[in-house]
């Protein structure tokens, strides 16, 4: 045969087989597998994805936040990367999120201006602003409950309180919530931690329940502290102005055309930052981590369909995930076999999340303990030392865990060992550690590689009993770990 009637009959093939849905492999590609994956991802690559978010971040008044121009040039960014493949499809959905923003802020004690901010979702003082004596409100668990103030003096004063775990998971709405019910007119919190306050939330607006509030530093809360309690008076002014509104914003999806649209793997990184800094540790590690195991992949087939999700306005509540998932009808969910997050993953120790729950006792869905295993052992067997991470509810997974999909992915924590630019300035391009990064993307590729190809045979279908409503699917409720020395706890973002 003629060599270009052979060119001819392949090229007549391919056209053929793209007329029609690969639901199974690719016979013009090698099947995914591990070596080829992971040879496939490189340190260089990864880090020139977080080159590019500090860069779009430093243009952006140094932030890639919800509702900023940063993230839109971030949603750009990502869609440069996956729309133009002929082996994936890609798509944005837009969703409605609450944007907030703090106009202005002070606080002064005895006229000494301290710096402060103000938490999310927090309500405004007037114009004018409140000047009270300060007032100390109460330590340690207690502070969580407001009948521990029953004889202390804090009706129509400005309280200041001590940041801590509270019951319902917060660690700021609990405290404030104490002292507002006590009468209190406006609540300063202070940090229990050294690093510098940059933000955090109080998960949503509450007008009933909520008083203005603004977080300090631990230092000089600390300072007032001790002065209240030996007995000094101290006179405080607080001034907050917060808009808080509706604003439509994006996740992000590319799927593989191919593959079994039956047994759909995700994988899901959040591709907001706070406000306070340019977020390449929390969550550019994770966006990049995706994009390169998404890049690589390009090179191979699958059996099952491989969805990636770049999700909006984490750092609000994981608000995008959210959205995502309670708008997927039945179908769509019992279609996704098992979703993998990736937040935070190239600063701190080498966490895989307990999926089995041996570790934390809160253990995932079914199939679970299959995806920890799986990324336990790839890390073992290169000798990496592997820290159990625990289910906190405080991330992307929460929705499909939520509605017992299994779940899994790696965490390098948000604790000050871990990282100390967690929510901060510094979490630029200097922050994050090549090396570990590296690590734990080759690791997903691993994982990825083994569940693209017979993920169906190891991880359980869990088909939904859930009823459908009018804004999506009604899921069960989790009763999250919580962990005093996790600051990522309970909301997506700090509370």
């Amino acid at each position: 045969m003629r060599l270009q009637d052979t060119l001819f009959l392949v090229g007549a093939a391919r056209a053929f087989a793209a007329s029609y849905p690969r639901t199974s492999y690719d016979p013009y590609k090698p099947v995914v597998n591990s070596k080829g994956l992971q040879d496939a991802i490189t340190t260089e690559n990864l880090m020139g994805n977080l080159q590019q978010l500090d860069t779009i971040a430093k243009a952006n008044g140094g932030n890639r936040a919800f509702g900023f121009p940063g993230y839109q040039a971030s949603v750009d960014y990502i869609l440069s990367r996956t729309q133009n493949s002929s082996n994936f499809v890609t798509w944005t959905q837009d969703f409605p999120a609450l944007f907030q923003f703090v106009e202005s802020i002070s606080f002064k004690a005895d006229n000494q201006t301290i710096s402060v901010v103000g938490l999310t979702y927090s309500p405004s003082t007037s114009a004018e602003g409140l000047t009270t004596p300060l007032a100390l409100g109460v330590t340690g668990d207690a502070g969580c409950d407001s009948a521990a103030y029953a004889d202390l003096d804090v009706a129509d004063k400005i309280v200041l309180v001590e940041r801590g775990l509270c019951p319902d998971g917060t660690t700021f709405a609990g405290r404030m919530k104490a002292a507002a019910a006590a009468g209190a007119a406006a609540v300063v919190i202070y940090n229990n931690v050294e690093t510098p306050a940059t933000g955090g939330t109080l998960t949503n607006p509450n007008p009933e329940e909520y008083v203005s509030t603004g977080l300090i530093n631990q230092a000089e809360g600390q300072a007032l502290a001790a002065k209240l309690t030996a007995g000094e008076t101290v006179s405080a002014y607080f001034q907050q102005t917060q808009i808080i509104e509706t604003r439509i914003t994006q996740n992000v999806f590319t799927e593989t055309v191919e593959g079994d649209p039956n047994n759909v793997i995700m994988l899901g990184a959040h591709l907001d930052s706070v406000v306070a800094g340019a977020g390449i540790n929390d969550d550019g590690s994770g966006t990049s981590l995706i994009m390169e195991v998404k890049t690589a992949l390009e090179k191979f087939s699958v059996k099952n369909k491989v969805r990636f999700a770049w999700w909006g306005a984490e750092e609000n509540g994981k608000l995008g995930s959210i959205y995502y998932v309670e708008n997927l009808n039945t179908t769509a969910l019992d279609n996704v076999l098992a979703y993998l997050n990736f937040d935070m993953v190239s600063k701190g120790y080498f966490g895989v999340f307990d999926g089995d729950g041996s570790t934390h006792g809160l253990k995932g869905p079914p199939g679970s303990d299959v995806i920890e295993k799986l990324f336990v052992d790839d890390h073992v067997s290169k000798g990496v030392n592997v820290t159990p991470a625990v289910f906190t509810g405080g991330s992307d997974y929460k929705s499909f865990m939520d509605f017992g999909k299994p779940v899994g992915g790696l965490h390098t924590g948000t604790g000050v060992a871990q990282d100390p630019c967690y929510h901060q300035s510094c979490d630029t391009i200097d922050n994050p550690e090549p090396a570990t990064l590296t690590i734990n993307a080759k690791a997903a590729a691993h994982v990825l590689s083994i569940l693209a190809t017979k993920g169906h045979e190891i991880i359980p279908k869990t088909p939904q009993n859930a009823t459908v409503s009018a804004r999506g699917l009604m899921g069960r409720e989790i009763e999250y770990t919580l962990v005093d020395g996790e600051r990522h706890v309970g909301c997506g973002g700090e509370v």
